[in-house]
């Protein structure tokens, strides 16, 4: 029999309404967490880190993965002072080494983390999701943030619908639609003002996407040969949305990006989190393929479905529905397992964890983070679970 995945749930620390007994009962073994009190860029501590781990011990479950150790704006930038925080961030990985806490997760999106236009898009069946909706992106960039190329990169029929769109709301509608795409880094009450952003877009004027990956390729040279000596996988998780948004680039967004990734500095500690989420809203993305070409670099699983609409809108579906076959990604992720145990290699049983659960039931009465609902994330978890157990019982048949 092929290990499991080892199943997780993210939290967010003390301050998190979902606690640690909350996420025991969920069935996950595994913590998902940071230390989101620390400004980014500053080293983390081991103390600090070791206090978050007894906690999370101590209320019977394992630090799984650091969700993140998020990357300094001057490393995306290569600003002169880049080196500083390139050392920060490898003195971090060795006090999380010394912890025993061996897979970190990060991102290389400039500014702004994962992007929605709506908090709490209703379902029909009265559930709350999170949506990404095209014309409420391009009527913020048009008309509240005022950037000029927009007029260029939005078509015509796009702007008169964006025009459509910002018209049909309130002034306070406008304001919340603002609070909610220039919302910072997950697990922060951060939010940019519109005039703040704008000097982050001045930073980024010379940088596009080639000169970005180009300081991702310099970051991965500098910290992945300490990160190997350590033991420690690093895996960078993918752009979201998987395209520019904003005058921003995006640099992790598809298949060709994830290969350039892995031969930027090869090696087994520079791996990919596979979000199907992520990728899945990128109609281009042939994930299960992506699974089979590309599974030996995957150290960590964001499995959730969105369900992608024609105007390049989307919204978190059922973790089983939606536009991504979860059985075929689930299949390809089982015959990765398979191929790593024959292999001898030790990391067969992934760490996986169910994302953006919907809000549903008793979630309603709880002040979570957006897309971590506790009992909509642990039936998205009891269904890849079975999904998990039901394909790897069928090709034991």
């Amino acid at each position: 029999m092929i290990a499991n995945l080892e199943q997780t749930f993210r939290w967010f620390g003390p301050s998190d309404e979902v606690t640690l007994a909350d996420i025991r009962q969920t069935g996950a073994t595994g913590v998902v967490t940071a230390l989101h009190h620390i400004p980014c860029g500053d080293v983390w501590p081991l103390e600090e880190i070791s206090k978050r781990k007894d906690e999370i011990e101590n209320a019977g479950l394992r630090w799984a993965v650091v969700e993140s150790v998020n990357i300094h704006e001057s490393i995306k930038l290569a600003t002169p002072d880049r080196q500083k925080f390139v050392d920060n961030y490898i003195e971090t990985l060795k006090n999380l080494a010394i912890a025993g806490i061996k897979i970190v997760c990060y991102n290389f999106m400039p500014v702004l983390d994962w992007t929605r236009t709506d908090l709490d898009y209703r379902l029909p069946n009265g559930a709350s999701a999170l949506k990404y909706n095209a014309p409420a992106l391009a009527a913020f960039d048009l008309f509240i943030l005022q950037r000029t190329e927009a007029f260029k990169e939005f078509s015509p029929r796009q702007q008169l619908r964006a025009k459509e769109y910002l018209e049909s709301l309130s002034v306070a509608e406008q304001e919340k639609l603002t609070n909610i795409i220039m919302a910072g880094l997950p697990g922060t009450d951060e939010v940019f003002t519109v005039e703040e952003f704008r000097g982050f877009l001045e930073k980024y004027a010379n940088t596009g996407a080639d000169k970005l990956k180009e300081n991702l390729a310099f970051f991965l040279n500098a910290i992945i040969p300490t990160a190997e000596q350590l033991g420690i996988k690093m895996c960078i998780h993918p752009d979201d949305p998987p395209f520019p948004i904003l005058g921003l680039p995006r640099v992790v967004t598809n298949e060709a990006d994830l290969k350039f990734l892995v031969e930027a500095c090869p090696s087994p500690s520079n791996g990919i989190t596979f979000c199907t989420g992520s990728l899945g809203a990128n109609p281009g993305n042939d994930l299960p393929g992506m699974i089979e070409r590309l599974g030996g670099h995957i150290h960590f699983l964001h499995l959730r479905n969105v369900q992608r609409e024609p105007d390049g809108s989307f919204y978190e579906a059922e973790h089983l529905e939606g536009s991504t076959d979860m059985y075929a990604v689930m299949r390809n992720v089982v015959l990765e397992q398979k191929k790593r145990k024959e292999q001898g290699r030790t990391d067969v049983s992934i760490p996986m964890r169910p994302d953006h659960g919907h809000k549903i039931l008793d979630d309603f009465n709880r002040d979570t983070y957006p897309g971590y609902s506790v009992i909509g994330r642990m039936k998205g978890l009891a269904e890849l679970r079975g999904l998990e157990l039901g394909i790897k019982r069928s090709m034991e048949g």
